[in-house]
């Protein structure tokens, strides 16, 4: 069992209730492999804490930006709250290093384990909230996130994948991007996509997911990165 004061105090956490911290970090998929543990999984936390960190970066931003429109607010939280930014956080701040997985569920990497990581993440806001109240929670998610934000409005993260790339490929190439579908396999009810992202005659990157819409996201998001413009 991962000594979970250990990370508590490299965070500045101070828990009353250290099996509410334990809870946090438990995933669904450890309990089935472990009978005799007597803890929860950490569905409900993260139910609480997803509410609780929306509340929070909400009223930060709209203290922060007075002028923004509720479009721009909405893009803003987004981006600091989108499963990418969260598993980032995550990994930053050690959740990695205790999390209580199934052998299977170790094994992820990629989209599943940022997932798992963001899951956590609110799920530690729930139990700091169950705990303490929201001031800390709010203090717990001020400290990793609200410093996000400077970055994100610089490197226009709160634009998706797809606005992004087209943005600037029309600025720096003077072409439109477009998506072709490589690749369908799998039943009707649950195919995996493959789309192409094309400057031109040109493949710039593929993506791959269970709907065209995510697949071209996923495309863009790598062609962001194979022309450097992430």
């Amino acid at each position: 069992m991962p000594d979970f004061t250990t990370f508590a105090n490299r965070n500045g956490i101070t828990m009353h209730n250290l099996d509410l911290l334990a809870e946090a970090f438990t995933h669904r998929s450890y309990l089935n492999e472990h009978r005799e543990f007597a803890g929860n999984h950490n569905e409900r936390l993260e139910f609480l804490g997803d509410a609780v960190l929306e509340l929070a970066i909400t009223d930060f931003l709209f203290k922060k930006f007075p002028e923004k429109t509720e479009g721009e607010l909405t893009n803003y939280r987004a981006a600091l709250v989108n499963t990418v930014s969260l598993a980032q956080t995550a990994q930053t701040i050690g959740i990695n290093d205790y999390l209580l997985l199934s052998k299977g569920e170790a094994r992820d990497t990629g989209r599943a384990r940022d997932v798992i990581l963001a899951d956590t993440f609110e799920a530690i806001i729930g139990a700091l909230h169950l705990d303490q109240g929201y001031a800390a929670a709010e203090a717990f998610i001020g400290k990793n996130l609200y410093g996000k934000i400077d970055e994100v409005i610089a490197k226009r993260a709160y634009q998706d994948a797809k606005s992004r790339f087209q943005e600037l490929a029309q600025e720096k190439k003077g072409i439109t991007p477009m998506y072709r579908t490589l690749d369908e396999v799998g039943p009707d009810h649950d195919k995996t996509f493959t789309v192409g992202v094309f400057l031109g005659e040109r493949e710039i990157a593929r993506g791959e997911a269970h709907s065209k819409q995510e697949a071209e996201q996923a495309a863009a998001t790598a062609a962001l990165a194979a022309m450097s413009w992430a």
